[in-house]
């Protein structure tokens, strides 16, 4: 394990801690998209499945472990504790459009043809889009909290520092998962438009706003 899958996984968790608190503290959920946690939820479902058939180490089962009850603790939040704060006339990206093409091509191109193996080739491809129904959302809306900003930074953060990892890997350990570096790059290219308007913006105290759709 190298340095940039640890801070991969720091930045990942670290995005995750800053929407629970937000969350907790605020005892709103406005401005976050329940859809998009749903998704993320069944990411880490799908894809931690090997909990029960292979163990690869202490740190990794504590992490997948502790992604899964996060993500489930998330949607609890919104779709239950919080609810009467859930903004669902905004959060109204259709999940069909993302579910139908992912489950079909997680079929058709995966590394073998094996219920887990389908699941996990599942998850990395659902994982890649699972944030346009937050991003979505902030379009519709105009803008976003501050503290969302974040969690959506880090969340970003996490992706860019895994493709290094994958370059180091494959540079140290001659190791290339095309399906899991092409779905990470096609989630981070998502990322490229509120990488930029965090920096030129959020980071100088000033609120991120979008332009309306029309």
């Amino acid at each position: 394990m190298n340095v940039f899958r640890i801070l991969g996984d720091i930045s990942h968790l670290l995005a995750i801690i800053i929407l629970l608190l937000k969350i907790h503290k605020s005892k709103s959920c406005a401005g976050i998209s329940g859809k998009s946690q749903i998704l993320f939820a069944l990411v880490f479902t799908t894809r931690y499945l090997d909990l029960f058939t292979t163990f690869i180490s202490v740190y990794n089962t504590v992490m997948k472990v502790i992604f899964l009850i996060c993500a489930y603790i998330t949607v609890y939040m919104i779709y239950v504790k919080f609810r009467k704060t859930f903004d669902s006339e905004n959060d109204s990206f259709r999940l069909e459009f993302l579910l139908v093409p992912v489950t079909g091509l997680s079929f058709l191109e995966n590394h073998s043809f094996t219920p887990l193996e389908i699941l996990w080739t599942f998850s990395i491809y659902l994982e890649s889009v699972a944030i346009l129904p937050q991003l979505f959302m902030i379009s519709k809306t105009g803008e976003a909290e501050t503290i969302t900003t974040h969690y959506l930074f880090f969340l970003g953060l996490y992706r860019a520092l895994y493709i290094a990892n994958w370059v180091w890997r494959y540079y140290t350990e001659n190791f290339y998962d095309q399906i899991a570096v092409v779905s990470g790059v096609v989630q981070t290219i998502f990322y490229c438009d509120f990488f930029y308007l965090y920096i030129t913006k959020v980071l100088k105290g000033k609120k991120l706003s979008l332009p309306m759709p029309v």
